[in-house]
C-alpha cells in the first residue's frame, strides 16, 4: 500500500511538468506566428503614397457638369469611394457587399437624363468591371502588391474617363451651330 501512494505523487509531478512544458511551447509558437503575419501584411499594405505614384490623367468635372449632376446621389457615393481608394482605404470592399452592389445598380438606374447616353453608360459598365476586379483582388490573400496597384490604377482611370465623358457630353450640348438658310 505504501508503494502505490509513493508512485502517485511522482506521476502527478511528471504530468504537471509535461503540461507546463506543452503550454509554454504552444504560447511561444503562437507569438512567433503572429509576428510573421504582421510583417507579411505590412509589406503588402497599399498606402496613399503608393497610389500617388501611379501615373494616369485624372480628369475632374467642370463646373457646368457638377451643376448638372448635383442630384445624382450615386455618383457622389462613387466619388467618395474613389477618394477613399486614393487614400489607400480599401475597407469599402470588405465591409458590406450588398450596399456596394446596390450603389452600382442604382448608378445606372438613376442617371440624369442630360447625361444618359450610350457612351456614358459604357463608361459606367467599365467602372463596374474594374470595381468587381478590385474588390476580388483586394480580398485574396495571394494578391501581390503590384497586382493590386495595377487594378487600382485601372479603376481610377475608368472613373477619370467617366468624368471626361460627362464633361464632353455637356460641352457638346452647349455648342450652338448656326445653320445657313
Amino acid at each position: 500500500m505504501r508503494r502505490v501512494l509513493h508512485n502517485i505523487p511522482m506521476k502527478i509531478i511528471f504530468l504537471s511538468v509535461l503540461a507546463l512544458a506543452l503550454f509554454f511551447s504552444c504560447n511561444k509558437k503562437q507569438e512567433n506566428s503572429e509576428l510573421t503575419i504582421v510583417k507579411v501584411d505590412d509589406s503588402l499594405l497599399i498606402k496613399e503614397k503608393d497610389i500617388t505614384k501611379l501615373q494616369y490623367t485624372d480628369y475632374i468635372l467642370d463646373e457646368r457638369t457638377e451643376n448638372t449632376i448635383v442630384t445624382w446621389v450615386e455618383y457622389s457615393q462613387l466619388q467618395d469611394a474613389v477618394n477613399k481608394v486614393k487614400k489607400g482605404d480599401f475597407s469599402l470592399f470588405k465591409n458590406n457587399d450588398n450596399e456596394f452592389q446596390d450603389l452600382l445598380k442604382n448608378l445606372k438606374q438613376n442617371i440624369p437624363l442630360e447625361v444618359n447616353t450610350a457612351s456614358i453608360l459604357a463608361r459606367i459598365t467599365v467602372i463596374e468591371t474594374k470595381i468587381y476586379k478590385l474588390e476580388s483582388l483586394s480580398k485574396l490573400s495571394t494578391t501581390t502588391k503590384p497586382e493590386l496597384l495595377e487594378i487600382t490604377k485601372e479603376f481610377l482611370v475608368a472613373f477619370s474617363n467617366l468624368n471626361l465623358q460627362l464633361n464632353k457630353k455637356l460641352e457638346a450640348d452647349n455648342i450652338i451651330i448656326e445653320k445657313p438658310y
